[in-house]
């Protein structure tokens, strides 16, 4: 019951906090993937405080020299596939109004008329769903407000965090039951390692197929090509949907760009070898399947944490599964060693 209510009061909490956790889960995760840089740092002699300075602001001043550097050029991508937009959606507009003549002069009247107001129920709801995503992405995280919030807060937070990561832990173990302090050690030791496991490996997966795809499009001549690629290969921690939808946009560019199919074909053949790669080498060599994150848990677990705390929640997601996993796997294999599952006493091992 204990465990229980805590678990309850932590989900009320950061749903109602949601929209100012942001910055601090972000600053929290950098600080929990840097403190073995820091550990060993400081077992070569550095002071911790040290550590955590010249770690950081290394991290910092690479992460800000990539986008510094990627920038200018996705600006540039962004023009051109805001130029392409408006010839895209009238080409949409002519297909969907041819469409809707052949049906005209095919189909009765009645039900001519069902279909229309029906694909024009499905329109409305499709743009209130897109207005409300945007209003929630405004108001969640790409606000300005929230934005610097985010730039100014996040450093601040991964340098408290990673200097006094050790004295945190140390507290909270002190904390611990102390008859059941082993098990529950075990435990966020397998949490640890699932989390450590899955993210790292994806990361790097999520980097070889942005590297991949912004390479490919950018050689075939696809436009805004390199912005595509980037975006496909960076939401690929979300099983298929990053080449499912680098496929789609990328192919609907090239079909506007293109007169010749073998390039269009060229388009979703990068995809389709990306997607390839990632399934036979990229994910088995570099997440494989020790963490235990089955792909539909994950995506799940993705569209649940957003809808219930929005981008924090997405942040959270992982850890959450990975938490929610190793207990699962805790609790059945108690089950399995049960009275309730051998049907044997504990005591004198009898029916």
């Amino acid at each position: 019951m204990f465990w229980i209510v805590g678990l309850l009061i932590t989900a009320g909490l950061i749903h109602l906090l949601s929209g100012i956790l942001l910055p601090f889960v972000a600053g929290m995760a950098v600080a929990y993937f840097l403190d073995p840089v820091a550990d060993r740092l400081e077992e070569r002699g550095v002071s911790r405080g040290l550590a955590t300075f010249l770690i950081l602001l290394s991290f910092f001043v690479v992460l800000i020299g990539i986008l510094l550097l990627l920038l200018p050029l996705l600006q540039n991508q962004f023009v051109e596939l805001a130029a392409l937009l408006p010839t895209v959606i009238e080409s949409l507009q002519f297909h969907i109004q041819a469409l809707f003549e052949e049906l005209r002069t095919e189909l009765p009247p009645e039900a001519f008329e069902k279909l229309r107001e029906a694909a024009a129920g499905y329109a409305g709801k499709i743009v209130s769903v897109l207005t409300g995503f945007l209003a929630d992405v405004w108001s969640g995280g790409v606000a300005f407000f929230n934005l610097v919030s985010l730039l100014v807060i996040t450093p601040v937070v991964a340098f408290y965090l990673l200097r006094d990561w050790d004295l945190i832990t140390a507290k909270i173990d002190s904390w611990l039951p102390r008859h059941a302090a082993p098990t529950i050690r075990a435990q966020f030791l397998a949490i640890d390692e699932t989390i450590a496991g899955f993210v790292r490996g994806q990361a790097s997966v999520c980097l070889v197929l942005a590297t991949i795809y912004g390479i490919g499009l950018t050689v075939v001549g696809l436009k805004s090509g390199l912005l595509v690629g980037i975006g496909a290969g960076f939401i690929s921690f979300i099983p298929y949907l990053g080449a499912g939808t680098g496929m789609i946009i990328g192919v609907t560019i090239a079909i506007f760009q293109f007169t010749d199919w073998i390039w269009i074909a060229a388009v979703a053949g990068i995809f389709l070898f990306g997607q390839t790669l990632e399934s036979y080498f990229l994910t088995p060599n570099l997440v494989g399947d020790r963490v235990g994150l089955h792909p539909v848990w994950i995506i799940f677990a993705l569209l649940a944490g957003g809808s219930l705390f929005g981008f924090t929640g997405v942040l959270l997601a992982v850890p959450a599964t990975a938490v929610i996993g190793v207990l699962i796997r805790f609790g059945v294999s108690q089950y399995l060693d049960s009275p309730l599952y051998t049907g044997l006493s504990s005591k004198d091992g009898s029916e």
